[in-house]
């Protein structure tokens, strides 16, 4: 990664992943200031050096780039709201807090109504991998604002502008989230099970990390999606429909909550209802392109 040591920067939220972010600048020998509403949570930045601004003004008037790591946008308004307007014109705000793309954009209006100019980042990486080049975080918004900061953001990971729509590192981010937590609930599943059957954790790692290992799968079914193509040449929907019978009735035979794998089965039930029994199972995209009625 580039870096430009001299270039100052604000960090508003000092949770475990502003904290990080405040800690990699200092490391990288960066004047940091930092805002918390909790301002213990400084404690150890302040140790190495951060300043801890006493008010948010006087955080955003700290430095030109101010990057925001909050819980959700309905916190930044919170924070920010109360400023005096001045302290954030000729800002940038580089906010990487969770939300939709829709608040995204709004919060992008709201800042540009101040003088201000956001950048929406979505960091695909926990709070461990901020200071490494190999991860990553996608940003959107004025290409001008991420060129002239890029070597900054970099210190914390690798940077990718998508686009100027600021919804769209929000939505990337959103995307992301949805694939993680679906998965990783899934694994809970099967520790879940697998106590009820005596077994560990350690038990099933192998076997985790293989069924987790998705992507000679997604590598095979991207492009036939994106052509509208869900020939069941290779899998079925009725398939996986009885597959997914199988997970449901071992969970409860074991006395294990059985929420999560009968909600997969409704949603194959809807697809065969729907007439794609013997589609691949990816025809479930279409499925899940409308609500349930």
């Amino acid at each position: 990664m580039s870096s430009s040591a001299t270039t100052p920067v604000t960090v508003i939220g000092l949770g475990p992943m502003g904290h990080a972010m405040a800690s990699t600048y200092l490391d990288h020998g960066h004047r940091v200031t930092v805002f918390n509403r909790t301002p213990s949570r400084a404690d150890a930045l302040v140790a190495r050096g951060a300043h801890l601004a006493a008010t948010v003004d006087e955080a955003l008037t700290a430095t030109e780039l101010v990057v925001l790591s909050l819980t959700d946008y309905d916190a930044m308004y919170a924070l920010l709201g109360a400023a005096d307007p001045a302290a954030l014109a000729g800002r940038v705000l580089v906010n990487l807090s969770s939300d939709t793309p829709d608040k995204a954009r709004a919060a992008a209006a709201w800042a540009a109504e101040r003088g201000a100019t956001q950048l929406t980042g979505g960091v695909l990486t926990p709070p461990s991998g901020i200071g490494s080049p190999d991860t990553s975080t996608v940003y959107s918004g004025p290409r001008a604002a991420f060129d002239a900061h890029r070597a900054t953001l970099e210190v914390l990971t690798a940077a990718d502008h998508r686009g100027e729509d600021p919804g769209l590192a929000a939505l990337l981010y959103q995307l992301n989230m949805t694939m993680f937590w679906t998965a990783l609930t899934s694994y809970w599943q099967a520790v879940a099970m697998a106590d009820a059957h005596g077994l560990k954790a350690a038990d099933i790692l192998p076997l985790a990390v293989d069924a987790l290992n998705l992507r000679q799968f997604l590598e095979f079914y991207t492009p036939r999606v994106d052509a509208g193509d869900h020939t069941g040449d290779v899998d079925r929907l009725t398939m996986g429909a009885a597959s997914i019978e199988h997970v449901l009735h071992t969970a409860t035979d074991a006395g294990v909550d059985g929420a999560l794998p009968a909600a997969v089965r409704g949603i194959f039930r809807r697809g065969v209802a729907a007439g794609h029994g013997a589609d691949s199972a990816s025809s479930l995209v279409e499925i899940l392109k409308r609500p349930t009625a």
